[in-house]
C-alpha cells in the first residue's frame, strides 16, 4: 500500500464542500470554527484537555501530496482539474487558539478557535476533531483514576488492548501527562520520554521445569530490577513463598527483591496475605504491583477493601476509556465574513436546546478568587469586551439558570485561549510533557475538592457576557421567524 500524507485524514464531504466553495467562488471566504464537547464523560466534574501537539504537527504538515491528488482525480465526483492545482498550493494561513494541554474544561467551552480561508477552515475539522476527542477521553479517565489512585505508581499497560497502534501511543500520552508514572509501551516511552516500566508474563514461568527456576533465572538476567508474578500457579502457597525464598537469597548478596506482581483472584485478600507475609520474612521493602482490568472504580474498591497495593498496572479499561469509549466533541461555525470584510456571529438553531450553538467569535477566561486562588467559573465573552477590573464588579448571567445570576465584586481572570498559529505561523512554544504534568496538577490546585471527586461532582459554571447571550437571542428570534 502506498503511503501518503495526513491531509485525507478526513471525511468526504469536507472534501465535497470545499469544492462545492471553490465552484461558487466563496472558498477564500474568512470564517470561525470552534470546536468543543456537549457533556463531560465518564460522570465526571471535568475534562482534561489533550491532543494540541499532535494538532500542531498535523496544521505544520497540512499539504496534498501528488499521490492524494492522483486518488481525488479519481473519485465519482469528477473534481475540476482547477480544484486539483487549487488543492496542490494549499498551506494553512489561518490562525488558531487553544486551551493548554493539561487545562481542565468544561461543556460547551471552546477548546480550540480556527479562524482563516473556508478551505483550510473546513479541511482540519475531522483531524482537529479525532485528535482532541480521544486524547481528551484518555486523559481525563487518566486523571480520575490518579484521583482515586493517590501517591500509589501508576503504570499504563493497555497497547495490546488499544484500538490499533496511533490509539496506544497517544493514549499512553494523554494518560501521562494527567498523572500516571509509566508506561510498558516502548515505542511511547522513546518518542515522549516516558518511564517504562515491565515485569515477566505467566509464559515465563510456564517455560521452565519450577516456578523457583523460573523467579531464579529471572532475578540472574535482571538483578537491579527483580519484580516478579506470582500467581501463575499458586499466589499463596507456591508464587509468594518463592518469591520470598528467592529475596532472602538477593539480600545475602547484597541484592533486592523489587516487587512482586498479584494479576488475578481477590486483589484486595490477596494483597493484605501478601503482605503479611513479606513483612513477617523481613521483607518490608518488597513492594506489591496489582493488575487485572483495573480502573478507576475497582481501585477505590479495593483500597475501601483495605489492599495493601503500592504500584496499579492499568490497561484495557484505559486505554480503551471502555465505560465511555467516546467523547463527542463537535466543530461548529460561529462566525462568517460579510460584505464589508467584517465577521457577522452565525447560530445552528436546534430542537435540542443543548445543540444550539453560542455565536460569535469569543474569549474564554477563569475567574479566580483571588484571596483563596481557587477558580469560580469560566467566562465567555466577546473580544471586544472589557474584562479586566477596575474596581466594578463583573454581572455572570447563566442562561441554563437566570436564577443563579450574581455580580462577582473581586476577581482575578486568566485567559484561557492562547494563540497557537497566527496567519499560519506557529508561534506558540509546545511546552514539554513534563512541564504539562506540573501544570495539569497546578489545573487541579485550582478547584476545590467538591469539583474533582470521582462521584457526584460539583457543577462547575460557565458564564456569558450579556453581549454574547443578547447576540444568541437575536440570531434565534431572526432566524425562527423566517
Amino acid at each position: 500500500m502506498q503511503s501518503t500524507g495526513v491531509v485525507l485524514h478526513t471525511d468526504k464531504y469536507q472534501i465535497n464542500m470545499m469544492y462545492a466553495h471553490w465552484i461558487n467562488g466563496t472558498h477564500n471566504k474568512k470564517v470561525v470554527f470552534e470546536a468543543y464537547f456537549r457533556k463531560l464523560p465518564f460522570g465526571n466534574g471535568y475534562a482534561v484537555s489533550a491532543g494540541l501537539a499532535r494538532i500542531v504537527a498535523y496544521i505544520q504538515n497540512l499539504r496534498f501530496e501528488e499521490s492524494d491528488l492522483v486518488y481525488l482525480s479519481e473519485q465519482e465526483e469528477n473534481y475540476d482539474p482547477g480544484f486539483l492545482e487549487e488543492l496542490k498550493q494549499l498551506r494553512f494561513t489561518g490562525s488558531l487558539y487553544s486551551v493548554k494541554e493539561g487545562t481542565l474544561v468544561f461543556p460547551n467551552e471552546p477548546l480550540i478557535r480556527v479562524e482563516g480561508r473556508m478551505m483550510e477552515a473546513q479541511l482540519v475539522e475531522t483531524a482537529l476533531l479525532n485528535y482532541m476527542n480521544y486524547q481528551t477521553l484518555i486523559a481525563t479517565k487518566a486523571s480520575r483514576i490518579k484521583n482515586v489512585a493517590g501517591s500509589d505508581i501508576l503504570m499504563e499497560f493497555g497497547t495490546r488492548r488499544a484500538q490499533e497502534a496511533d490509539a496506544a501511543l497517544w493514549g499512553t500520552r494523554a494518560a501521562y501527562l494527567a498523572g500516571f508514572d509509566a508506561t510498558s509501551n516502548m515505542l511511547a516511552g522513546k518518542m515522549f520520554d516516558i518511564p517504562t516500566k515491565g515485569t515477566h508474563a505467566h509464559s515465563w514461568v510456564q517455560s521452565f521445569d519450577s516456578e523457583e527456576e523460573a523467579f531464579d533465572r529471572f532475578a540472574q538476567a535482571l538483578p537491579g530490577q527483580v519484580t516478579l508474578l506470582v500467581d501463575t500457579y499458586d499466589t499463596l502457597n507456591s508464587g509468594v513463598p518463592h518469591a520470598i525464598e528467592l529475596g532472602k537469597r538477593l539480600e545475602a548478596e547484597g541484592k533486592r527483591l523489587s516487587a512482586v506482581r498479584l494479576d488475578s483472584g481477590d486483589l484486595a485478600y490477596l494483597s493484605i496475605k501478601t503482605r503479611e507475609m513479606l513483612d513477617k520474612a523481613g521483607l518490608p521493602y518488597v513492594k506489591i504491583v496489582a493488575s487485572n482490568d483495573l480502573d478507576e472504580h475497582t481501585i477505590m474498591n479495593l483500597k475501601v477493601q483495605g489492599a495493601r497495593v503500592d504500584s496499579w498496572g492499568v490497561g484495557t479499561q484505559l486505554i480503551t476509556a471502555a465505560d465511555q469509549p467516546t467523547l463527542g466533541g463537535v466543530y461548529k461555525l460561529v462566525a462568517r465574513e460579510g460584505a464589508d470584510g467584517e465577521y457577522l456571529p452565525t447560530i445552528k438553531i436546534s430542537g435540542n436546546p443543548e445543540k444550539v450553538t453560542n455565536p460569535g467569535i469569543k474569549d474564554m477566561y477563569r475567574l479566580i478568587d483571588p484571596e483563596t486562588n481557587k477558580a469560580i467559573a469560566d467566562y465567555l465573552c466577546f473580544p471586544h469586551e472589557e474584562l479586566v477590573p477596575k474596581g466594578e464588579s463583573l454581572h455572570l448571567f447563566n442562561p441554563s439558570h437566570p436564577y443563579l445570576n450574581k455580580q462577582l465584586k473581586k476577581y482575578k481572570s486568566e485567559a484561557l485561549l492562547v494563540p497557537v498559529f497566527l496567519d499560519g505561523e506557529l508561534v506558540y512554544k509546545l511546552p514539554s510533557l513534563e512541564e504539562i504534568r506540573l501544570y495539569h496538577r497546578q489545573q487541579l490546585d485550582l478547584f476545590w475538592p467538591e469539583y474533582l471527586r470521582m462521584l457526584n461532582p460539583e457543577h462547575y459554571r460557565l458564564y456569558m457576557s450579556d453581549e454574547v447571550w443578547e447576540t444568541k437571542n437575536r440570531l434565534m428570534k431572526e432566524y425562527m421567524s423566517k
